[in-house]
């Protein structure tokens, strides 16, 4: 009796969170999340060029607390996180957890699930990795250990930054161009995943890597046996990640992992949950005191109506329900958040030098690196006859889609501070600086190159343009 009442409980709390994150998804939808970002970016850069410069940076050094007993969960390998280690290490552990629970829908039944469809955004998403790190290889100063850490910094698409300038230009984009360059920039988040758990681990610690088995034992355990409320597996990714932490694997890779393990089925099945909501549908009464101005229900009617809301909850399966949960607090409190961490690049501390050297170097990866990997790669594919060229696109909006593709801030920024975190903070400014102004001007020039080469007419549902 006490676990169904519990469970009761869970459920009526999964219940309030579905609501509030459903009226959150409703305003985001009319924000812009890229211009979000760039003008928290805009407000950091000023703050970090102004007298407020020592309270923000006072403010990123504090360390923080979070004690149960004698354990602090804010605690590293490295020791105390301070508020910028929590932002890199935690928070973005629930973006790269949304990424995860991303990849894999689209394995399952999304465009990653067809391989001949994924082929050709894969491929581009190759070319757009490998190009930058080999300008970036080419440019940079002669260091070995700057080359080694930095190299990865151009390799990233930000999928945020770049479908919000796509989403700019409406109706005049072909469906098959807004599926291209999403399947492309999750393919590159794979790569970027990869990069981050093979490259930026040390240290590590495996004692913690046997306990950080046990909640993902319980994890898999939970997806076999159908548990299906999501603060299960809250709970054991919370304790996934404070493992990984202490491990010295990079915390994000836990969120990806996690996401993996969470549940794609639904609870019951839809034509048995379709009956179900008719059946109720039929005992609710039709136009009941129609000439009442304020109309209260019965108790009865509520409970009808509450049962209708969980029966038809049960078609949704946990990785949905956590995705779509997660997607207001990603665009508008996380992003935002590390945008206001990582942005704040010091203009008075870049030299002519510095920015002709290491700046330069990034911007250029950035810019031509990713336009030249992915729209080579694509071309060649094409013209091999490997793959068909999807409709709706052209040699003329593949060059400027490609030319989005060098957006890189988040995921470039979280790079750079894994590379030149610990090691330079003057490089890590520059660097910073470089992925800023290579980042704009993809972001500009593509959208220009765009709007230039779109049709002007709409565009049809089947990704082609009305004559």
């Amino acid at each position: 009796m006490a676990n169904v009442k519990f469970e009761k409980f869970l459920d009526r709390i999964s219940y309030k969170w579905d609501v509030l994150s459903t009226e959150w998804e409703y305003k985001q939808e009319r924000v812009n999340g890229g211009i979000i970002l760039l003008v928290v970016a805009f407000i950091t850069l000023l703050i970090a060029n102004s007298p407020l410069k020592g309270w923000y940076d006072e403010l990123l050094s504090k360390p923080l607390m979070l004690v149960v007993g004698d354990y602090n969960l804010l605690e590293s390998h490295h020791g105390p996180m301070t508020f910028l280690d929590f932002i890199n290490d935690g928070l973005m552990t629930i973006f790269f957890f949304s990424v995860g629970l991303e990849i894999k829908r689209e394995i399952l039944v999304g465009e990653l699930h067809s391989l001949k469809k994924a082929m050709l955004p894969i491929i581009a998403a190759v070319g757009g990795m490998l190009i930058p790190v080999m300008i970036f290889f080419a440019l940079a100063p002669s260091d070995p250990e700057y080359i080694t850490r930095g190299c990865a910094i151009p390799m990233a698409t930000d999928i945020a930054f770049s479908l919000g300038v796509l989403s700019l230009l409406g109706s005049r984009v072909p469906k098959s161009l807004k599926i291209f360059l999403a399947t492309l920039a999750v393919a590159d988040d794979i790569g970027g995943i990869l990069v981050i758990a093979t490259c930026y681990s040390s240290g590590l610690e495996w004692n913690y890597f046997l306990l950080a088995l046990i909640p993902l034992t319980l994890l898999y355990a939970g997806g076999r046996l159908r548990i299906y409320n999501w603060l299960f597996y809250i709970f054991c990714g919370f304790l996934t990640w404070y493992f990984f932490v202490h491990w010295g694997v990079h915390a994000t890779i836990a969120g990806v992992i996690v996401a993996f393990m969470i549940p794609a089925h639904h609870r019951e099945d839809v034509a048995k949950v379709v009956d179900k909501v008719k059946t109720i549908l039929q005992n609710f009464p039709e136009n009941k005191h129609s000439h009442i101005p304020v109309e209260m229900l019965t108790r009865s009617e509520v409970k009808l109506l509450v049962e209708l809301e969980r029966t038809a909850d049960h078609v949704i399966s946990p990785l949905q329900r956590i995705d779509k949960a997660l997607q207001p607090i990603i665009n508008m409190v996380v992003m935002p958040i590390f945008a206001f961490a990582n942005a704040g690049v010091t203009l008075g501390g870049l030299s002519v030098n510095a920015m002709l050297g290491v700046s330069l170097v990034i911007a250029i990866a950035l810019c031509f690196g990713k336009t030249i990997g992915i729209f080579t790669f694509t071309w060649i594919s094409i013209k091999s006859g490997w793959i068909n060229m999807p409709k709706g696109m052209n040699l003329k909006n593949l060059l400027g889609l490609s030319m989005l593709g060098g957006i890189g801030f988040t995921v470039s920024l979280f790079i750079a501070n894994l590379s030149y975190g610990n090691y330079s903070a003057d490089i890590l400014n520059q660097a910073k600086f470089g992925i800023i102004c290579g980042s704009i001007i993809s972001g500009i020039v593509g959208y220009c190159v765009l709007n230039k080469v779109l049709p002007k007419a709409d565009v049809k549902s089947n990704g082609e343009s009305e004559e």
